[in-house]
């Protein structure tokens, strides 16, 4: 896995989530339609800067009736374990399995703190979270994003750890590359990533220069359409 430097992760994350999306794109490596969450996946702390980080990835289920007495095979620890022993921030992913997802809760104010001492820059979840403002408290800077909320944590259970899984139609790997803000989640592939600053510097410039043209008093369509090529 390509690892990027702490200064070039520091770089991407001055940038907002749409200019890297559109940065990516310069490269065509993947089609335009794919490498980022559908507008399911909201983000809860939008006033935060952006994020980026590398994935560690689960399954988990909250809903799932528990008897009186008895316990599930609950691999939490593991996942505590794979976000300590990995080198960079980390993006902790945990796709829902629960049968009832609108009832479901992955993640509160103490997972999410615990999650942030280990490395973790933000917890992304197609599934519920709690907690907003005790997170907000206890693990201040640590983005959550989460196709909702809920009032309780069920009996939340962490089923697998270290695959692949899909989040709100993105497919996320174990060591994938992650960029997010108020804007959404949006994979960067390793094999360009240390290019994307500099594109996304480009992004930039042409918008600027484009919104310069559109805004000055002589503007006229005709000019915005030699500017763009458009014939």
């Amino acid at each position: 896995m390509l690892s990027l430097t702490s200064a070039e992760l520091t770089r991407l994350a001055q940038y907002d989530s749409a200019t890297i999306a559109n940065a990516i794109e310069k490269f065509a490596v993947r089609d335009q339609t794919e490498g980022y969450a559908s507008m399911e996946l909201v983000c809860r702390y939008p006033e935060q800067p952006a994020f980026v980080g590398y994935a560690i990835t689960c399954t988990a289920d909250s809903t799932s009736p528990q008897l009186s007495g008895q316990k599930r095979p609950n691999k939490l620890y593991d996942l505590y374990k794979a976000i300590d022993a990995c080198d960079g921030p980390v993006v902790v992913i945990m796709q829902d399995l629960s049968p009832n997802r609108l009832r479901s809760c992955h993640a509160g104010d103490v997972m999410s703190t615990i999650f942030q001492r280990l490395g973790a820059v933000a917890l992304v979840t197609d599934g519920g979270v709690r907690d907003l403002a005790g997170i907000r408290q206890r693990a201040p800077g640590l983005q959550v994003m989460s196709a909702g909320v809920t009032v309780s944590h069920g009996v939340p259970t962490v089923v697998e750890v270290g695959i692949e899984v899909a989040i709100c139609g993105l497919r996320i790997r174990p060591g994938d590359l992650l960029h997010g803000d108020a804007n959404g989640l949006v994979k960067i592939p390793l094999e360009v990533a240390t290019k994307v600053g500099d594109a996304a510097d480009d992004v930039l410039k042409r918008e600027a220069d484009t919104v310069a043209l559109v805004k000055a008093p002589d503007f006229t369509l005709q000019k915005l359409a030699d500017k763009l090529g458009w014939h």
